[in-house]
């Protein structure tokens, strides 16, 4: 754990980085890693209802135990229904380390599919500061606009860092 600098750190390293510490072959590696694979799922169980999204903290606290801990960008789309019960969370992008390219009309395929009435764009940033770029700022106006196309309605864009969040929504940016 000192080596990795905590949880956050253990969860991020590879099964080979693992086996070469002192005392942790193949197996307790694997064992490490399910462990850690355990508490993600822990983190992110859901009741046999749906959940119902009622603020952004609602979203961050989904995804976060396990979109912070990520060393690439991802994005993905909180699908709901007319009521913000979540329909499903599709990954629509994995992007590299600081970058996600993204085009805006996959982003709505699911949503389309599922015939979703909103949905929240999440994405996260690997460096732990969830402080939106001004191409985040962009392409939520982007999204933003496509959902009114599609009368799909874009409820917030959230960015996940480590253990903290930051709606673009809230803070005015992309939905003027």
């Amino acid at each position: 754990m000192t080596k990795f600098r905590g949880l956050a750190g253990l969860a991020r390293a590879g099964f080979g980085e693992l086996c070469q510490e002192r005392g942790l072959g193949e197996a307790k590696a694997a064992q490490v890693q399910a462990a850690l694979e355990l508490g993600r799922r822990l983190m992110s169980t859901q009741s046999e209802e749906r959940p119902v999204v009622k603020s952004p903290a609602d979203i961050a606290n989904l995804l976060q135990g396990e979109m912070s801990f990520l060393e690439q960008e991802e994005m993905r789309v909180v699908l709901l229904n007319t009521k913000n019960q979540i329909l499903s969370i599709p990954r629509v992008y994995k992007g590299s380390i600081n970058t996600s390219l993204i085009r805006v009309s996959e982003l709505f395929r699911e949503a389309v599919r599922e015939n979703c009435a909103a949905l929240v764009v999440v994405h996260n940033h690997p460096s732990g500061d969830p402080a939106p770029s001004p191409e985040d700022v962009k392409v939520t106006e982007q999204i933003v606009k496509a959902g009114k196309l599609l009368d799909i309605e874009v409820l917030d864009h959230i960015i996940i860092g480590q253990q903290r969040y930051i709606s673009l929504k809230e803070r005015g940016l992309g939905f003027g």
